[in-house]
């Protein structure tokens, strides 16, 4: 009797290089990813198109791209089991997203929040790419027939335009029967999804700050860790709460901890429910260090053998060319396209 093997389900996600990456992007992200690994069949990239809507040193890109490849596997992304590739190698992406924009009416993209905020401190520098975003990130995420996309809440809209392109602009106009594009779901990691600033709880920690103190980046060496917990925003309460509305802070702090702890967030609240912040402060300092010293050492290894992690990014990008390649042929075939006879 023939036992068909199960085919994993697959998932795509990425991390733009535009600076390093931070303990934000560790828990509300690549945390998620590494416990996903083993379920999913996973396509990891490095968006460095995406890191060009914006100024940028052309000098540091290329650098921050090989550095976010080497954390993601420091953070124990293994690339066995997943594909690692830098977004700009496969050509697909921007080919797909030139299809897509045509294909996507404009008052669509003039609904996107992000670019509304994002475009009012730019001003009048503001590019085209930047509106363009989420087209790319559609294109990114289309290409690969994506069954599921890991996403925080900030992230949801532009997902929610990736379906629609698919669905409505695509699949419904181009195809009676079987659809061109699959429609993925996302993923909605609940802890850690959102990462707050640790100068303004009602603020999401960003690379994009220019205020260094307003993160903990993955490499901080631990004295640099210490000085920004000690500056991080506190109140006048008494003991760190998780629940109080008026307290985004305390909220966001004790978040961290219970991540990096693997403490329960009801634990920790009863744990220290008396503490006072410079004590929870001490207690935090040391729970990052700890945390972060593993992949800090692991990441120095990495980044000093650039011939391995070449290897993982070679290995990564023909395995996710060859399936964007096929998705690619599959929607020119369907939009009419010209095909040359071999």
């Amino acid at each position: 009797m023939k036992v068909e093997m199960q085919t994993k389900k697959r998932i795509l996600s990425g991390v733009q290089p535009t600076g390093d990456l931070h303990i934000g992007n560790w828990l509300g992200a690549i945390n998620n990813w590494v416990t996903l690994q083993e379920q999913y069949e996973t396509f990891l990239c490095v968006v460095d198109l995406h890191a060009i809507t914006t100024a940028y040193d052309p000098k540091e890109l290329s650098k921050n791209t090989l550095s976010t490849a080497a954390l993601y596997v420091a953070c124990g992304i293994d690339p066995n089991e997943c594909s690692i590739f830098v977004q700009s190698q496969i050509s697909a992406h921007s080919e797909l997203c030139w299809i897509l924009n045509c294909m996507t009416p404009i008052n669509w993209m003039e609904r996107m929040i992000q670019f509304k905020e994002k475009s009012i401190q730019q001003g009048n520098n503001v590019s085209i790419g930047l509106f363009d975003y989420p087209i790319l990130m559609a294109a990114d995420i289309l290409l690969y027939d994506a069954d599921f996309v890991p996403v925080g809440e900030d992230q949801k809209q532009h997902l929610e335009l990736a379906r629609d392109i698919a669905q409505q602009r695509i699949n419904a106009k181009f195809s009676k029967n079987k659809n061109i594009l699959k429609i993925p779901q996302s993923i909605i990691m609940k802890n850690g999804s959102k990462i707050m600033s640790l100068i303004d709880g009602s603020k999401k920690m960003s690379k994009s700050d220019p205020n260094e103190g307003s993160r903990i980046n993955l490499l901080d060496p631990p004295e640099i860790i210490t000085k920004k917990i000690k500056r991080a925003k506190s109140d006048s309460f008494n003991g760190i709460e998780f629940h109080n509305p008026d307290r985004a802070e305390s909220r966001n702090l004790l978040m961290i901890y219970s991540l990096l702890s693997g403490k329960e967030i009801s634990q920790c609240e009863n744990e220290f429910s008396n503490t006072g912040w410079g004590t929870f402060k001490k207690l935090i300092t040391e729970q990052l260090i700890e945390s972060l010293e593993p992949i800090q050492e692991k990441y120095k290894v990495l980044i000093n053998d650039p011939y391995q992690l070449n290897n993982i990014l070679q290995e990564g990008k023909d395995k996710a060319e060859d399936l964007a390649n096929k998705t690619l042929k599959r929607v020119k075939s369907k939009l009419g396209f010209f095909e040359m006879e071999k």
